[in-house]
C-alpha cells in the first residue's frame, strides 16, 4: 500500500475564504493561505466539515467518467482505442499491464480516501478536538463510517479480500499488511454500515451527502454479493478451475457456513430498505401505457434534473444517494457518449447483444429469426429501450442547433441509404456513422448510441451546455432487486413475482408468466439487466453469478443498416427515415476488429499491481496472475 501521510492538508483558497469569518484580523500574518496545519482541522467545526466533504471526492463523478464500466460488460463497446478497456475484455491484463483502472475503484485511490476516513474517526471519537456539538460530530462520524465502508466495498468487489486498515498510518508505521479474508471484509463493512445507520438516523444532511438509508442500501448490496455464487467456495469449485486451484480461497469467499443464512441476511437487509418506501411508482397493480412506461424510465434516469416535456421531477424520490454536479466538466456525459453527428464522442455505445435482449412489448423474446421482427426490429419493444437506446430513425434533438441544417427531421442516422442526386442514385452514409461528414472518427462502431442519462430537453442540443442529471450510487429499485434475488434463492417465489411485476408495470411491460425457481431466476436476471443498464451493475452481476464465461466472453455484435429505394420511389438530400420510400435491411454482425473479446477466469478478480506487491510483501496476488 502506498504511504499517503502528510501533516499538512491542502484546501482550495476559495474554501478558506468561506471559512475565514472567525479568523483574526491580521490575516496576512498567518501560515500560507492554501495550507492548514492538521491539528487545526479538528479544532474548528467548519474545517472539520470541509475535511469530510473532501473525502466525497473519492466517489469521483460516479459512473459518468469518459470510460464506463458498461464497456467491460455485455452492455457497450468503448469506441476509442488505447485506453486499456480492450485489454480487460481480451483477458490479457496482468500485474504489470493493468489495463483500465478507474480512480473510483483503483487500489491506491481507495486507500487514500480510507485513510482520510480513519483519521476522521480517530479524531472525532476522542476528546482532542474542538467539536462540541454532538449532533454535528455524529453527522461527521456517520459520513466517515459510510464512506469507509463504501470504499472497502469497492475494493472487495474488484479484488476480493484486501488489507483491512482501521487507523491512519504515520510515516514510521510498517505498511506490510496481509489481506483479510473475504468474510472479515464483509463483516467490517457491515459494521461500518451499522455505525453509520446509528449515527445518521434522524439526521438531515444536505443533498448529495449520505444518510442512514444510504448506509442501509450499501449493507444490502454487500450482503447480496456475499451470498452469491462467486463468493461461495464450494459452488465455485464446480465452476472455475482457476479459483479452485488458488491456495487461499478464503480471500475470495466463504469456505464453509450456512449459505441459506447468508441469503436470509441479504433478504433482511434489502427488505429494510424496501420498507422505507422511497421509490417511484412501485405500487402499481397493472401495466401503464408504453408511452407512460418510457417516460417513467426516462424520469428515473433524469433523477429530477431535467425540464424536458413529460419528465416527472418527482422521480427524484427513487434516488437514495446520488452525485449532483456543479461544474461544466462534471456534466459532459452527453458529450462523451452522444452521436458524432451532433459533434459528440460516441464513447460507450450499446452493443447488439444488449439491444437484442429488450423484450417485445407483449413480453416475448425478440428474435432475428422472426421475419416480422427482423424487418422492423425497433417496433413494439420494451418501452425502456426507447428511453435508453438511440437507434437508426429514432427521433432526437434539434440537429441544426449543433451541426447546421443537415437533418430537418432530427433523426439518428446509423445506416447507408440511397439518395437521388441529379440523374444518379448515390449511397449516403448517415450523419451518425463512421462515414459521416461530421467527425466520422467519433462515430459508433455498433450502430447504436445511448441516451439513458442524457437530458432529453431539446433546449440542450449542444452537449457543451450544462445538464444537471445526477449519478445514482444507490437507488430504491436496486434494493427491490436485491430483495427479489434473495427471495428467489430462498424459494419465496410469490414475493419475488410481486415485486418483479411492479417494476415491469411501471415500465409498461406485462406481468411475468414464468413458474418455478429456475425460470424465475432467469427472468429476474433479465429484468435486472434491462432495468439497471449503464448503472455499473452488470459487470459485477455477471461475475458474482458466475455467468461471465457465457456472456462476457461473447464477441460483440453490431447492426448494419441499409436503405434502398422502393420501386418507383426516390428521395433527394437531406435524407430522413421513411419506410414508405425505403426498404430497410437490418443485419446483425459479429465483429472482432475493434475488440476481440474472450473470457479468462482470472478476470473474476482484478490483479494487484507488481509495484503494490513489491511494497507489501504480505500481499497475496489473486489467482491466474
Amino acid at each position: 500500500m502506498k504511504p499517503i501521510i502528510n501533516s499538512i492538508y491542502i484546501f482550495s483558497l476559495s474554501c478558506l475564504v468561506l471559512l475565514a469569518t472567525g479568523c483574526k484580523k491580521d490575516f496576512l500574518a498567518v501560515d500560507p493561505p492554501t495550507q492548514i496545519p492538521a491539528e487545526m482541522v479538528w479544532k474548528d467545526p467548519a474545517l472539520a466539515q470541509a475535511f469530510v466533504s473532501d473525502i466525497y471526492n473519492g466517489l469521483g463523478v460516479g459512473g459518468f467518467g469518459e470510460q464506463m464500466l458498461s464497456s467491460v460488460s455485455d452492455e457497450s463497446l468503448f469506441t476509442h482505442p488505447n485506453r486499456g478497456i480492450d485489454l480487460v475484455n481480451a483477458g490479457t491484463i496482468n500485474p504489470t499491464t493493468l489495463g483500465w483502472v478507474d480512480d473510483t475503484w483503483g487500489y491506491n485511490p481507495m486507500y487514500i480516501k480510507i485513510r482520510a476516513c480513519n483519521l476522521t474517526i480517530e479524531k472525532l471519537s476522542g476528546t482532542d478536538n474542538g467539536i462540541t456539538d454532538q449532533g454535528l460530530k455524529d453527522q461527521l462520524l456517520g459520513q466517515a463510517h459510510f464512506l469507509r465502508g463504501y470504499f472497502y466495498q469497492q475494493l472487495l468487489r474488484y479484488y476480493g479480500g484486501v488489507p483491512l486498515v482501521d487507523k491512519a498510518y504515520a510515516l514510521a508505521d510498517n505498511f506490510a499488511v496481509k489481506r483479510s479474508t473475504y468474510e472479515e471484509c464483509v463483516n467490517f463493512i457491515v459494521k461500518d454500515c451499522d455505525a453509520a445507520i446509528t449515527l445518521l438516523t434522524g439526521k438531515s444532511l444536505e443533498k448529495g451527502r449520505t444518510s442512514a438509508l444510504a448506509a442501509m442500501a450499501l449493507k444490502s448490496r454487500v450482503l447480496l454479493y456475499a451470498a452469491s455464487d462467486l463468493h461461495d467456495i464450494p459452488t465455485v469449485k464446480g465452476k472455475s478451475a482457476v479459483i479452485t486451484g488458488f491456495a487461499q480461497p478464503e480471500l475470495l469467499g466463504y469456505l464453509t457456513g450456512d449459505r441459506n443464512a447468508r441469503w436470509l441476511a441479504a433478504q433482511a437487509a434489502a427488505k429494510a430498505v424496501v420498507d422505507m418506501g422511497t421509490g417511484y411508482k412501485l405500487n402499481l397493480s397493472a401495466q401503464v401505457t408504453p408511452e407512460e412506461g418510457r417516460l417513467n424510465y426516462k424520469s428515473i434516469a433524469m433523477g429530477g434534473g431535467s425540464k424536458a416535456p413529460g419528465i416527472d421531477a418527482s422521480a427524484a424520490s427513487e434516488l437514495i444517494l446520488a452525485r449532483y454536479f456543479v461544474s461544466l466538466n462534471d456534466m459532459r456525459y452527453g458529450r462523451f457518449n452522444g452521436p458524432n453527428g451532433y459533434h459528440n464522442w460516441a464513447g460507450n455505445t450499446p452493443i447488439g447483444l444488449l439491444v437484442d435482449d429488450y423484450e417485445m412489448l407483449d413480453g416475448t423474446k425478440f428474435s432475428w429469426s422472426n421475419p416480422a421482427e427482423k424487418a422492423a426490429p425497433y417496433v413494439n419493444r420494451d418501452p425502456r429501450m426507447y428511453a435508453t437506446i438511440l437507434f437508426d430513425g429514432a427521433a432526437w434533438k434539434p440537429r441544426d442547433k449543433v451541426s447546421g441544417n443537415v437533418d430537418p427531421a432530427n433523426q439518428i442516422q446509423t445506416g447507408e441509404y440511397d439518395l437521388q442526386e441529379g440523374s444518379s442514385v448515390i449511397t449516403f452514409k448517415g450523419l451518425d456513422t463512421r462515414g459521416s461528414s461530421i467527425e466520422n472518427w467519433n462515430g459508433s462502431w455498433t450502430g447504436y448510441y445511448t441516451q439513458k442519462f442524457i437530458d432529453p430537453d431539446p433546449a440542450i442540443a449542444d452537449a457543451n451546455m450544462p445538464q444537471f442529471v445526477p449519478w445514482p450510487f444507490f437507488r430504491y429499485t436496486e434494493a427491490v432487486m436485491n430483495y427479489i434475488e434473495a427471495s428467489i434463492e430462498l424459494g419465496q417465489l410469490d414475493q419475488a413475482v410481486l415485486w418483479l411485476n411492479r417494476i415491469r408495470f411501471r415500465s409498461g411491460m406485462p406481468a411475468l408468466t414464468v413458474t418455478g425457481q429456475a425460470e424465475l431466476r432467469e427472468a429476474y436476471r433479465q429484468e435486472r439487466r434491462i432495468e439497471m443498464v449503464y448503472e455499473e451493475q452488470r459487470y459485477h452481476d455477471t461475475r458474482r453469478w458466475m455467468i461471465a464465461p457465457a456472456v462476457l466472453g461473447r464477441k460483440t455484435t453490431y447492426i448494419r443498416i441499409s436503405g434502398k429505394f422502393k420501386p418507383g420511389k426516390t428521395m433527394s438530400a437531406p435524407y430522413h427515415y421513411d419506410p414508405s420510400v425505403y426498404d430497410y435491411t437490418y443485419t446483425p454482425t459479429t465483429e472482432t476488429a475493434q475488440e476481440d473479446r474472450r473470457w479468462d477466469d482470472k478476470i473474476y478478480f482484478r490483479p494487484f499491481s507488481r509495484d503494490e506487491i513489491n511494497r507489501n510483501n504480505l500481499l497475496t496476488q489473486n489467482p491466474g496472475y
